[in-house]
């Protein structure tokens, strides 16, 4: 079967900045390796050694477990262990922790106490050019004010956050102005304003489409992939400011190829293979259209940031540099988990600053996508649960876990099989329809003949085309 393919979609990135080269130097060479540690056998209580993925699945985990003695998490990247805060004075629940894996810390703040010290701030405290999240850390709230915050402003912040009481939270003066990253150039543009696209995605519908920023959405409702080119894609869904900043974006033309991946720049790409929780501390890159590949930590969840436009809650707090234009990119961690969306933040790529991203997980379940790209046949259709069609065997059936194998390389007009995933049932790992990012002018094609409850069936023809270098949108 033959494949309808589109011109590649082409992004500009800034190229030769030490920021991009240094990130790519830690990205690229490890995309695909594994971070899985080795048990100590003769330590069983020990904390566990994890990927950062595996950690922030605990973390949910605990707190479940561990209910009103959890008091927050962190993944410690340079031991790879789990760093779980608890309530002091309660034994049993540090041993329930530690067996679980976690490295346990006896703290005085709960999450019921930092939250009400949060709504204080709200209440009281709702000033354009300020911030707060919940630092695991320190065990505090880290409240963050911008360069426009002065004179009563600030006495009206600092004497809010006096009024929480001591160990409750902390005040940090940032040089920048805290903003939106919008900006005129490359990437994606509409009304006169560029961003960054963030992931492709399959809209609940099944038509091709894609994450970006919800005030880019709000800025403009049809978006072109070159400066005043023809629209490519028109905005389905926008929230900003408010519960969040994400934007759905449908192609305009159905049969658009949208792969799963991240152009990280210089031919390279990032297969994104799930959405996943952001954790503390853990290791994140970022790929925007103006700076490029940039990386750094997540420093704090549940953020809340009171820009010029309004106020959004529900993001995510990091030391990843980015500039305008940047905004809508994605956030992303070297397994190839989709993270966040870039919002804004204060700084720029050469003084850093803090930045703000839109929770991917949450911008989902919100528009009703999946993450992935998909087509009217069903082919490379992501996450088909239980009774739908999932496209070459991808995530088939209900919980089915969709570690597809790459597809061979193929050299310029070869074509590469990906190798079919015959295995059936709930839970089973299915392999074959994800075509490898690297394979030039090759096509490629998934025959993944997988079934899961419900007859979730996956031969659909694969649709993952091998013109791979440079075809994703970012």
């Amino acid at each position: 079967m033959s494949h309808k393919r589109i011109p590649k979609r082409k992004a500009a990135f800034a190229a030769g900045t030490v920021v991009a080269l240094g990130a790519a130097a830690i990205l690229l060479p490890n995309a695909n390796a594994s971070q899985d540690g080795s048990s100590n056998d003769a330590a069983a209580i020990a904390p566990k050694t994890l990927k950062a993925t595996d950690a922030s699945d605990l973390a949910s985990q605990l707190q479940k477990a561990l209910g009103d003695a959890f008091a927050g998490s962190f993944y410690d990247a340079d031991s790879r262990q789990l760093v779980v805060n608890v309530i002091s004075g309660d034994s049993n629940v540090v041993v329930q922790a530690k067996k679980a894996g976690a490295q346990v810390r006896e703290v005085d703040n709960s999450l019921t106490e930092l939250a009400a010290g949060a709504k204080t701030l709200k209440e009281q405290a709702t000033i354009p050019g300020t911030a707060w999240a919940v630092d695991p850390r320190t065990n505090k709230i880290l409240v963050t004010a911008d360069s426009t915050v002065t004179g009563a402003k600030w006495n009206t912040l600092e004497s809010t956050v006096k009024s929480l009481g001591s160990g409750m939270a902390t005040v940090k003066k940032s040089a920048g102005t805290f903003k939106t990253f919008v900006s005129g150039g490359d990437a994606i543009f509409g009304g006169g304003a560029r961003c960054s696209l963030g992931f492709n995605v399959t809209a609940g519908d099944g038509s091709p489409a894609f994450l970006t920023a919800g005030h880019c959405g709000v800025a403009a409702q049809a978006w072109s992939d070159t400066q005043d080119g023809q629209p490519i894609a028109t905005v389905d869904q926008a929230t900003f400011p408010g519960d969040g900043d994400f934007a759905l974006v449908k192609y305009d033309d159905p049969a658009t190829q949208a792969p799963s991946e991240v152009n990280v720049g210089g031919g390279q790409t990032v297969a994104i293979s799930q959405a996943a929780d952001a954790e503390v501390g853990l290791q994140v890159f970022r790929m925007g259209s103006t700076t490029g590949l940039a990386d750094g930590q997540v420093l704090g969840l549940d953020a809340t940031v009171n820009y010029p436009e309004g106020t959004v809650t529900g993001l995510i707090q990091t030391d990843v540099c980015a500039e305008p234009g940047d905004s809508g990119g994605s956030l992303f961690t070297q397994d190839g988990s989709a993270i966040g969306l870039t919002s804004g933040g204060s700084g720029d790529c050469t003084v850093g600053g803090e930045t703000f991203f839109q929770p991917v997980t949450t911008a989902l379940q919100a528009v009703g996508a999946t993450l992935g790209a998909g087509d009217a046949a069903g082919g490379a259709g992501d996450q088909g649960g239980a009774g739908a069609g999932a496209g070459a065997g991808d995530q088939a059936g209900a919980g089915g876990d969709a570690s597809a194998s790459p597809g061979d390389q193929a050299g310029a007009g070869g074509d590469a099989s990906a190798s079919p995933g015959d295995q059936a049932g709930a839970g089973q790992e299915v392999g074959g329809d994800q075509a490898g990012g690297d394979v030039i002018g090759g096509e490629a094609t998934g025959n993944g003949q997988a079934t899961g409850n419900g007859q979730a069936t996956g031969n659909g023809a694969g649709d993952a085309t091998g013109d791979a270098a440079g075809q994703s949108h970012n």
